[in-house]
């Protein structure tokens, strides 16, 4: 999608910026690991055809997608943005006749930044901006079988499990936001902030005094 391209959000932990091409050879070392192929039902890709995905979300209107920087790390201008990638975090818009109705999907890449609150943090933040800037109503997440964390992470969030795809190895999850579960999602994500990212790359230390 290209309504978050200028779009930064800032949380406590974690910096959401979107995907662009200088983040493409970091994304493609990860997906390299079986390990996530598993984890994300995901194929190896050649890098030009990383290249190509990435433009395609870009983009495409039904895919929102944020790269997940370590806050700390990109508090220190010296460091480029893709020594900071730690993850991404993807909307997928997947009924054209209800726009309200979206997919959610959380990759924490780095293994060292796992089990640390990262991933509930990033998912808080992409739900509140994908109610107020994109109209979602209502959230599925699809996991494989195998990843039980991420499925304990979204139940504590609240979501809950519709059914089960014994011949795809997943479980689907659901929350749908009511007036009640809006509220307590907009105090969870008080401290976020939404910034031109254009700004970003020179004033980094000026941006997070503020």
């Amino acid at each position: 999608m290209k309504i978050n391209e200028n779009t930064l959000l800032e949380g406590h932990r974690v910096v959401l910026v979107p995907y662009n091409a200088e983040h493409v050879p970091r994304y493609h070392e990860w997906m390299k690991s079986p390990e996530l192929q598993q984890l994300t039902a995901s194929e190896p890709l050649t890098l030009e055809q990383e290249y190509d995905m990435q433009r395609s979300w870009r983009e495409d209107n039904d895919k929102c997608t944020f790269i997940i920087l370590d806050k700390q790390r990109w508090a220190d201008a010296s460091n480029e943005e893709e020594q900071c990638m730690v993850g991404d975090v993807n909307i997928f818009l997947t009924d054209p006749t209800d726009p309200s109705l979206a997919e959610l999907e959380i990759m924490i890449a780095e293994p060292s930044h796992r089990g640390q609150g990262i991933g509930k943090e990033v998912t808080r933040m992409m739900m509140c901006y994908g109610v107020t800037k994109l109209g979602v109503r209502k959230f599925q997440a699809k996991i494989g079988l195998d990843n039980q964390i991420s499925v304990a992470m979204f139940k504590k969030l609240h979501f809950q499990e519709v059914s089960v795809c014994k011949v795809f190895k997943e479980v689907t999850l659901e929350l749908t936001v009511d007036e009640s579960s809006l509220r307590k999602l907009q105090d969870d994500v008080a401290h976020m902030k939404e910034r031109d990212y254009r700004q970003t790359h020179s004033n980094r230390h000026e941006l997070l005094s503020q």
